[in-house]
């Protein structure tokens, strides 16, 4: 699974796995925002809030405005925060219908769990993005080595510099007897016509 932290070489891109779960929610605001603008008394009945009509229809305007500000925004991570207080209010709207006279408990259960699980990726994702933003501003500037060359002069000058003084030590020089043939034929020539 990947997670959902960010590496040092996503910074000042908006493609990390925290900005795709964000974009990810802002689409899911903005349709569950047009569920609840465009059929309230279908989803205050699925929820167990029947009669509470206007107040699904609020969340809906709510969830899309939200939405919406994630997906235009450069740093989403206020609007996640906004979609987390968002879902405690939620949260706190459904509660009042988990009583036990309440005729639709099971329905209004089955919608606090999931408030409840959506919530709990909306707080991580927006903590994950916070995590990134303190990164980000603490991270060290990035430095450009590409026209360092780690030598005083260009490569064409420095190129045989250190041969055009250079001389072979005695020690490390072939011995004669062990050089190459030609060249002793060239030594015994020298010898014979000395003679």
């Amino acid at each position: 699974m990947q997670s959902l932290t960010h590496s040092r070489h996503d910074q000042g891109q908006r493609d990390g796995p925290a900005h795709a779960v964000a974009r990810s929610l802002g689409w899911f605001s903005i349709g569950l925002g047009l569920a609840e603008c465009l059929m309230p008394h279908t989803v205050a009945r699925a929820v167990g809030l029947q009669g509470k009509e206007s107040m699904v229809r609020a969340s809906g305007v709510r969830e899309i405005l939200n939405g919406a500000s994630i997906l235009m925004s450069q740093d989403p991570e206020p609007w996640m925060w906004s979609r987390v207080a968002g879902d405690a209010m939620d949260l706190g709207v459904l509660s009042a219908g988990l009583r036990r006279d309440n005729p639709h408990l099971v329905s209004s259960a089955v919608a606090t769990l999931a408030v409840a699980q959506v919530t709990a990726i909306d707080f991580a994702c927006a903590t994950a993005l916070a995590n990134y933003r303190k990164q980000a501003s603490t991270a060290l500037p990035a430095i450009d080595y590409r026209d360092r060359r780690g030598m005083p002069r260009p490569a064409q000058e420095m190129r045989g510099a250190a041969l055009r003084d250079f001389e072979v030590p005695r020690e490390f020089r072939i011995p004669d007897a062990l050089r190459p043939w030609e060249r002793a034929a060239s030594l015994a020539d020298k010898v014979h016509a000395t003679f």
